[in-house]
């Protein structure tokens, strides 16, 4: 292949995307490269614009314009006063794809990868902490990953909830040990979500 280090390093970025190698991006690159009109020039457009106008709302972290109000933290005849707690948007997208549920998200970035580091600020979790005081929530849904790292999250979240007056649930049949919210089917977060336990229920 003709060494051109505009093209190697694109193949470089192109290869970190997920589920991506570097045998993939050179398909992508040149079927770009082939149509720069139809495809190239548009998704230049379209990147700059994302990078220039989305941002995550510091309030419940999911993703908005930058000159719009935050859907998810907009008040709505729609939704319940129940918050379902993930880890990422991607977590949130595929939920909500599933339509099982359709309340408040609040989306942490992450998670607590070992006891020394509960106190990452990276994590949303004061906000979370202030929102359930605020608008005075009933119920807030663990919808962590069933991993390691998962877990620990949803245990230090239910323990710093533990002196406010919410019911704490968490998904239930249907969630494997080890899986990932954003790998689920349908069926699979519907079965979660319904058979859902609530962990503190002397205040169900």
């Amino acid at each position: 292949m003709q060494n051109i280090s505009e093209i190697e390093e694109l193949i470089k970025l192109i290869s970190k995307l997920p589920g991506l190698g570097p045998k993939s991006a050179r398909r992508i690159i040149l079927k770009l490269i082939n149509n720069r009109q139809e495809l190239m020039k548009p998704m230049i457009n379209s990147l700059t614009n994302v990078f220039k106008n989305i941002l995550r709302c510091q309030n419940c972290g999911t993703l908005k314009s930058e000159t719009s109000i935050c859907n998810n933290c907009e008040n709505s005849k729609t939704k319940s006063n129940i918050i379902c707690v993930v880890e990422n948007i991607a977590d949130q997208w595929s939920i909500e794809n599933s339509t099982v549920y359709q309340g408040y998200f609040h989306i942490l970035g992450g998670t607590i990868n070992d006891s020394n580091d509960r106190k990452n600020t990276k994590l949303l979790i004061d906000t979370l902490i202030h929102r359930v005081k605020k608008d005075k929530i009933e119920e807030v849904i663990l919808a962590t990953s069933a991993t390691v790292e998962g877990q620990t999250t949803a245990f230090y979240i239910q323990d710093s909830l533990k002196k406010i007056d919410v019911k704490i649930s968490k998904l239930a049949q249907g969630l494997p040990v080890g899986g990932e919210i954003e790998n689920l089917d349908d069926g699979t977060l519907i079965s979660a979500f319904k058979n859902r336990k609530g962990l503190n229920e002397n205040k169900v």
